[in-house]
């Protein structure tokens, strides 16, 4: 019995070693593009721009799949600023994919909720907290705006609360002092 243990434990060891080896030796490199795009992105994972979120509208982008005006809640701000960054001609927002709202999140009349969870299911950043049959909530520091919960809310109890911009919204910049 312990003989059969310390076999299967030894095993276990050398083949996580293997494994852990293996993982370090053949690490396949993500693209640093991608990973520059998917920052000027506004991380909503939206659907607006035809893909499932925002990295694999960068990575679109990064190949070439993709205008670089497809993103709505990104504002011309984002399309001015992934032009520049892939050196390309600067385009207007394209409306077929919806348009810039001001920066908000909802809310859910909890007194009209059914808890049918629906909008949880929908949410593509997890804001939402309830069960079946309970009511729902919204986290407001994890919603990203993306809107994709009011539609299939049967009660019409999912709201648009606007984000009033104050300091508190702002990460100071600091100025390096790199003049080397």
């Amino acid at each position: 019995m312990i003989e059969s243990i310390v076999i299967f434990s030894a095993l276990t060891l050398i083949l996580g070693l293997i494994l852990g080896y293996s993982a370090i030796r053949f690490k396949v490199a993500g693209n640093p593009l991608v990973d520059q795009i998917d920052a000027i992105l506004p991380q909503t994972q939206c659907g607006q721009c035809d893909f499932p979120g925002c990295r694999p509208y960068a990575e679109a982008l990064a190949k070439g799949e993709a205008q670089i005006n497809q993103c709505p809640p990104g504002g011309q701000e984002g399309v001015d600023a992934l032009a520049e960054l892939l050196d390309v001609e600067v385009l207007t927002l394209n409306a077929e994919h919806g348009e810039t709202k001001p920066e908000h999140v909802v809310y859910v009349d909890e007194k009209l909720c059914i808890g049918c969870t629906l909008c949880i299911q929908a949410c593509p950043v997890d804001a939402f907290v309830g069960a079946s049959k309970v009511m729902t909530t919204v986290i407001e520091e994890e919603c990203t705006g993306c809107d994709l919960c009011i539609p299939v809310c049967p009660v019409d109890c999912i709201y648009i609360k606007a984000i009033e911009p104050n300091m508190s919204n702002f990460i100071p910049i600091i100025p390096s002092n790199n003049h080397a």
